[in-house]
């Protein structure tokens, strides 16, 4: 039988890894910086019904005849190996004569230090059953509940699958706009490039989250700490330097004025860190919400040079943006020069008590 391991020069690191792939009883592959595969589990092997022939020294969307064959396979492993993280991907496996698979598929970057190449440790998760044995409970749920709670159910998880589907889309988009930045020739292009990504993480991170609830509602803290992280890890290359910090309360959100709210704390982040700390300068931006009743205030505030003597307040900030997702919002905007530094918010008021009342948007 061949050899389940292709032949690398020794390092604690790699053994390490081979070790873990060869034990390992979830299907496992171990991925060199060409995507090809250096070693693959046991597991790996049952599961898939190939042998070492069949895997080692291939890129992994070679393996057995074909049947990994796809484009968003490659793009997950070369944005995997470039950096970029991406979370599980979800791909149907096809073979003749056989029952279509569904898997779900992790990638993740080794990192050791006596590791001087692209190692990528891929898992393999077949969840055709268990999603089978989730949808057949949902089906007979369903049988015992009136016919508008059936629509209701369906319409869910369709909403979900849909979620699922968009999220999935929106990060590799984001891993292409990446790829694409760190390939610019100029530094205007790579800029616009990652403010591109940026934008789109802000709705998949939103997805994701959504894809994840039963409601309709979104965990505003934790969605702009997701979102904010994701910000950091690809325009803050010295978090040491520049901290990026959310302080915001817990607080429930619909997912309509959720995508707004994002789009809003992207748009500021970005500016605060394209104009706020030249050369260098350290510091930090801190993104905070806070509601009182139906008021709420939305701000980001940076330390850094603050804004000049003669700008006009909203220089600089990407107004028509920011105003436009304002008026969506109901609320104004407000810059505040804090010396140092600069804080913008997003100012929701109660209602006036004389005129009838009007849901706060967003407010759940």
């Amino acid at each position: 039988m061949p050899d389940r391991i292709l032949s690398h020069p020794d390092a604690p690191g790699l053994s390490l890894a081979l070790a873990m792939v060869t034990a390992s009883a979830t299907p496992l592959l171990l991925i060199d910086g060409d995507l090809k595969v250096i070693a693959a589990s046991d597991s790996f092997e049952r599961t898939f019904d190939v042998d070492a022939s069949q895997t080692i020294g291939r890129e992994m969307m070679e393996i057995g005849a074909g049947e990994w064959r796809a484009p968003q396979l490659r793009m997950l492993l070369e944005s995997t190996a470039d950096g970029v993280d991406i979370d599980a991907y979800e791909m149907d496996l096809k073979r003749p004569g056989q029952t279509d698979r569904r898997l779900v598929i992790n990638v993740r970057k080794l990192a050791y230090s006596d590791l001087d190449q692209v190692r990528l440790l891929a898992a393999v998760a077949d969840v055709t059953d268990t999603r089978l044995a989730t949808k057949t409970s949902q089906d007979l749920l369903r049988a015992n509940v009136a016919r508008s709670d059936e629509l209701a159910v369906e319409n869910q998880a369709l909403l979900l699958e849909i979620r699922h589907r968009v999220a999935n889309s929106l990060q590799i988009i984001a891993a292409v706009l990446m790829q694409n930045a760190r390939a610019a020739q100029s530094e205007e292009a790579r800029e616009k490039l990652r403010d591109a990504h940026a934008r789109v993480m802000s709705i998949a991170d939103l997805q994701q989250q959504l894809a994840g609830a039963t409601t309709g509602v979104v965990e505003l803290r934790a969605y702009l700490t997701k979102l904010c992280a994701t910000i950091a890890a690809s325009m803050i290359p010295d978090p040491s330097r520049l901290a990026l910090v959310v302080l915001a309360e817990e607080a429930n959100i619909d997912a309509g004025a959720s995508i707004s709210i994002g789009l809003v704390v992207t748009e500021l982040v970005i500016n605060a860190l394209k104009h706020a700390f030249p050369d260098k300068l350290p510091g930090r931006i801190i993104v905070d919400y806070r509601s009182d009743g139906a008021a709420w205030t939305l701000s980001v505030a940076d330390t850094g040079v603050g804004m000049a003597k003669d700008a006009p307040p909203t220089a600089g900030l990407g107004s028509s943006i920011i105003q436009a997702l304002a008026r969506q919002l109901k609320a104004r905007v407000e810059v505040t020069d804090t010396n140092p530094g600069t804080r913008i918010a997003l100012i929701h008021p109660a209602p006036d008590p004389d005129v009838e009342p009007v849901a706060p948007l967003g407010a759940v």
